[in-house]
């Protein structure tokens, strides 16, 4: 063998050692993105979780499912988030089985839902397109006979449980592939591959880096029951709303112009008005109670010193005040008279001489 034919050999026994190391060492790796990620143990079943209720308007639901980390399998729990724009829905992502290892598919935003490996996580989503909810222009309006809304902030609903039919894979299972959920894209799945692709929101992707820092949502721990108590974070925030109008260019999306909370928020100020004008009165007569009260002290304190009480001394004032003035005697004139031209007055004839 010559110097280049072993310096060839090397260098492609080089190229083969760093090609292993990397396929073993990147899917441990905690990317940002699990786009590629490829593992030769399945991921565990789907866990049963009961959805959250939609928090405001215009934030779409995104199922919790099964992520890659240095500690294994660990759970990512479902939250409502904005989408990055208006118009766009959630295509989840899945495990499909390929090449004797399971590969991750990422998730992402487009006009329509592609292919989720017919996976059913439920609520909407049930193995091919999403049926809680559609876009109706600026507006979404959440399908309640199948997913959860927050009917006190939330007014954009409509009832269609004819949806359910479309449910046909009842499997808990959260690959594609053998001994898994066996699915083939559809025409429109596959439409909307070709569509343009936004990726998951920083918001989603701290998530999934939250959700792999809990020891208590790894599968290592939980043996792919997770602990209740272990969504709470994610549940408290999706509760409470917080930072709607702040977070998501979103997050003005789904508001109708004529909603009731508006007649609502007027009845409580409207009622606090009430009740001040109510308070009023009660304020208003303690106070008089307390204005006689000294009145008739100052009378008491009159009379001792032989003076006349300041209300008998008004009361002869007033009274004097309505008497009419005498002048000379005569009566008081008409205060109303009406007003009109003076007749003038007819000279009498003069007798006539005898």
């Amino acid at each position: 063998m010559t110097e280049g034919e072993s310096r060839t050999k090397a260098m492609k026994l080089r190229s083969l050692i760093l090609a292993g190391f990397l396929f073993v060492v990147l899917p441990l790796a905690p990317s940002f993105a699990q786009e590629g990620v490829s593992i030769n143990i399945a991921p565990p079943v789907l866990p049963v979780v009961e959805q959250p209720p939609c928090p405001a308007e215009g934030y779409i639901w995104t199922p919790g499912y099964w992520a890659y980390g240095v500690e294994g399998y660990y759970w990512v729990p479902g939250v409502w988030v904005p989408p990055p724009q208006v118009g766009l829905i959630w295509t989840p992502p899945w495990w499909g089985f390929n090449n004797n290892v399971y590969v991750f598919h990422e998730g992402y935003w487009g006009p329509t839902v592609g292919f989720y490996g017919g996976i059913n996580y439920g609520y909407g989503y049930f193995g091919h397109g999403y049926w809680g909810g559609r876009w109706e222009g600026n507006v979404f309006r959440y399908n309640t006979a199948v997913t959860r809304v927050n009917t006190a902030v939330v007014y954009n609903t409509s009832f269609d449980e004819s949806v359910r039919n479309k449910e046909v894979n009842t499997s808990r299972a959260s690959f594609n592939g053998p001994d898994g959920v066996k699915a083939e894209l559809t025409g429109e799945e596959k439409a909307a591959e070709e569509h343009r692709k936004v990726p998951p929101t920083s918001e989603q992707l701290a998530q999934r880096k939250t959700a792999g820092k809990d020891p208590n949502l790894h599968a290592s721990v939980n043996h792919g029951q997770p602990n209740y108590d272990a969504f709470t974070p994610f549940k408290n925030r999706d509760e409470h709303g917080n930072g709607v109008q702040e977070r998501g260019t979103a997050a003005g999306a789904g508001k109708a112009e004529n909603k009731p909370e508006a007649v609502s928020q007027h009845r409580p100020q409207q009622a606090g008005k009430a009740e001040e004008q109510g308070n009023k009165p009660a304020a208003e007569n303690q106070g008089n109670r307390g204005n006689v009260e000294g009145k008739q002290d100052k009378a008491r304190s009159a009379k001792a010193a032989g003076q006349p009480s300041p209300a008998r001394a008004r009361d002869r004032t007033t009274q004097s005040s309505r008497r009419p003035e005498k002048t000379g005697g005569s009566r008081p004139r008409a205060t109303k008279q009406k007003q009109g031209k003076k007749k003038s007055a007819k000279p009498k004839p003069s007798p006539s001489p005898r």
